[in-house]
């Protein structure tokens, strides 16, 4: 978990759980927004050692937050939220381009009989020397990820990237929170890295949904926009 719960509004508390590759900075832009509307937040840094491992660091998290929930998971964060989320205090699940998948899918099989092509993601991963690690090409991240974040913001997201086990790819959800839990779906139209008509099929799981212009990373090309709707889920949780 990064920093204290913060703000102080007698609403739900927002946890935040990040993508591949990433960590509980990336939603720094939105957290600021969440602090100056008063928002109670909290934002995890996942082992990323293994499906299991994040779902535990997620539980343990919502263990020791104050009254109830929006469990927030952005691209792989759905994955695990989608487990997760099957805590007492959830009171709803938001994905962000988030994988909202169903039992037995996994984020590289989700839908197989759908015939949506695959984005151009595959060609941007970097293996290590056994093939365990995955890593991303710096240079294609910042089109696929950031393409309309602020450079700044894409540039320090790239240095702060980490490899993951490759083993994540093909892990399988057991069980899936949302059908019991209220969840709202927000579609990123210009994403180049979970294809849009895929985010669409999964949107249609969710109790709501909704779409943004935007690439794959909101929470920093567009945090207002994140923020407005974590605001909303949080006062009406």
């Amino acid at each position: 978990m990064t920093g204290p719960e913060r703000g102080n509004v007698d609403c739900a508390c927002v946890v935040l759980v990040h993508g591949l590759w990433h960590g509980a900075w990336c939603w720094r832009l939105v957290r600021r927004r969440l602090d100056a509307a008063g928002l109670r937040s909290v934002a995890l840094d996942l082992p990323m050692t293994a499906l299991g491992d994040d779902v535990a660091a997620v539980r343990r998290a919502l263990d020791l937050v104050r009254g109830p929930v929006v469990l927030v998971g952005h691209s792989y964060g759905g994955a695990v939220i989608t487990v997760a989320g099957a805590h007492s205090a959830v009171r709803r699940l938001v994905y962000v381009a988030g994988f909202q998948l169903d039992v037995g899918e996994s984020i590289s099989r989700v839908l197989p009989e759908s015939g949506i092509q695959a984005t151009r993601l595959g060609a941007a991963l970097r293996f290590s020397e056994d093939a365990r690690q995955v890593g991303v090409d710096p240079v294609m991240a910042r089109e696929l990820l950031y393409g309309q974040a602020p450079t700044a913001e894409a540039d320090a997201a790239i240095a702060q990237m980490r490899p993951v086990p490759r083993a994540l790819f093909g892990s399988r959800v057991d069980r899936v929170a949302w059908r019991t839990v209220p969840s709202t779906y927000a579609v990123c139209a210009q994403d180049l890295t979970v294809a849009p008509q895929l985010q669409r099929a999964m949107a249609q799981r969710a109790t709501d949904s909704l779409e943004w212009a935007s690439d794959h990373s909101p929470l920093m090309s567009h945090p207002d926009l994140v923020a407005a709707l974590l605001i909303g889920a949080a006062r009406e949780a």
